[in-house]
């Protein structure tokens, strides 16, 4: 079954830099490539609601919600996609999510159909 597993989570220094990692499998047993599907990064920081921060699709068109100081890519071919967060903030601290759906990209987390665990970042001195 399609699987997301998000790594590179962990303790950063305010202004620092990290990079997250978000790698789908299983989406291919349908017939269909990885492509067909958008690919999202959510966050949900302590006491707020999950919040979506940019989503890609296949074929590497960008739609940010949020956070200008994050990039989002995606490397079809490796079946990973990426958060590039620089100039990192206390504020930033949270459980950092991918998701995924069919075709088209949505801020909204309940028309994401797939989810991995979540990787913790926190920055902090």
């Amino acid at each position: 079954q399609p699987q997301l597993v998000e790594s590179g989570g962990g303790l950063v220094q305010p202004g620092g830099s990290l990079r997250l990692s978000c790698t789908a499998s299983g989406f291919t047993a349908s017939g269909f490539t990885l492509g067909v599907y958008v690919m999202a990064w959510f966050r949900q920081a302590p006491g707020k609601e999950r919040e979506a921060l940019s989503c890609i699709t296949g074929g590497n068109i960008v739609t940010n919600y949020a956070e200008g100081r994050f990039t989002i890519s995606r490397d079809n071919a490796k079946n990973t996609m990426y958060l590039q967060m620089n100039s990192l903030k206390p504020g930033d601290t949270a459980v950092y999510y991918c998701a995924a759906r069919w075709l088209t990209c949505s801020h909204n987390v309940n028309d994401m159909n797939y989810w991995g665990k979540g990787t913790l970042v926190t920055v902090s001195s």
